[in-house]
């Protein structure tokens, strides 16, 4: 049997699963994502994982592999062009054809969100649906645009960049060197700095205690989840800041797209689940020109979206792409 691989490498973690050609896992495994060495380190962890779940699934050798990547990704050359959510990778690396190198295997390389966006049309909440937006919060904020039941690239490799839509002129530095992104206010690196330079300044919270009590050193997800569960008054202030951004962002997107759907994922968005949900949908609505226009739906598969993904991918990559049939959606909205 022809297994496949798919890998979701995220700002903090890689997530990789191994599959039956009908997307089926048996074996997985994941790991931290280097903090320092740039893209051979992150080739190296990524190799290591592989290893790991191919043996835990019984496997030889592998067909195809699917990753996806933050940033920016030259799909044809299989190159990641820019990806400032990983530590050390500054200028383009032909991740692509290194881990063709290194398995033997077909590798196929996409933007992270897209590939747990295509996990999502395939297994998850978007399945059946034409078109939709993907909105995953995690280290950034990132995007995915589906039209007429195809997921859409772009010429640059860049649609669905949502992180990076100006929800306020002038305002707060992003990471990618831009003031005003949503990226700046929803995205989990850019709320702890900002936690870090209130705390500063003298602001309570608990965020780095319980960070520190869980031998982190960063804020993950699960801290501020722990922290608005124990009602931390900075938490709760950023994640409202957060919910605002956001659906002025994505209400602007909705009005551009006319989508049937939005599918909220990621892992900060996977965490807080179906209450962070409904309040980006609430938040959204002041801000559509269509009101209602979008179904907002939580995620389906979890910390799973962007390595399934990965995993229906590099299926594509042997065998022919069928699209959905169109359906409603529900949830949220």
């Amino acid at each position: 049997m022809s297994l496949l691989a798919g890998v979701d490498v995220g700002g903090t973690k890689i997530q990789v699963v191994v599959t039956s050609p009908d997307l089926e896992v048996i074996g997985q495994s994941r790991g931290p994502t280097p903090a320092a060495g740039g893209p051979p380190a992150v080739v190296d962890a990524l190799c290591a994982l592989l290893d790991e779940a191919r043996r835990q699934a019984g496997a030889d050798g592998l067909a195809a592999i699917g990753v996806g990547a933050p940033g920016t990704i030259e799909k044809a050359t299989g190159v990641v062009a820019r990806s400032p959510n990983l530590a050390g990778w500054m200028d383009p690396f032909p991740l692509g054809p290194e881990l063709e190198r290194r398995t033997g295997a077909r590798v196929g390389v996409d933007n992270d969100v897209h590939a747990g966006m295509l996990g999502e049309l395939r297994l998850g909440a978007a399945r059946g649906l034409r078109d939709v937006l993907g909105v995953w919060f995690g280290t950034g904020v990132g995007g995915a645009v589906v039209l007429d039941g195809a997921l859409r690239s772009g010429p640059h490799g860049a649609s669905g960049e949502i992180g990076h839509v100006c929800v306020r002129v002038g305002g707060r530095r992003c990471g990618c060197g831009r003031r005003g992104c949503l990226e700046a206010y929803a995205g989990r690196a850019s709320m702890e700095r900002r936690a870090r330079r209130l705390m500063a300044e003298g602001r309570r919270t608990d965020l780095f205690r319980i960070m520190e009590h869980r031998g982190l050193d960063h804020l993950t997800s699960g801290v501020f989840a722990r922290a608005l569960a124990a009602g931390d008054d900075l938490a709760q202030d950023l994640i409202d800041e957060a919910v605002a951004a956001a659906g002025s962002g994505i209400a602007s997107v909705v009005n551009v797209l006319d989508v049937e759907a939005v599918v909220i994922g990621g892992g900060l968005g996977t965490r807080l689940g179906e209450p962070f949900v409904a309040r980006v949908a609430a938040a959204m609505q002041p801000h559509l020109f269509v009101t209602g226009a979008a179904r907002v739906v939580p995620a389906a598969l979890g910390d799973l979206a962007g390595a399934l993904g990965g995993a229906a991918a590099a299926a594509d990559l042997v065998t022919p792409v069928r699209r959905p049939a169109r359906r409603r959606a529900s949830g949220t909205g």
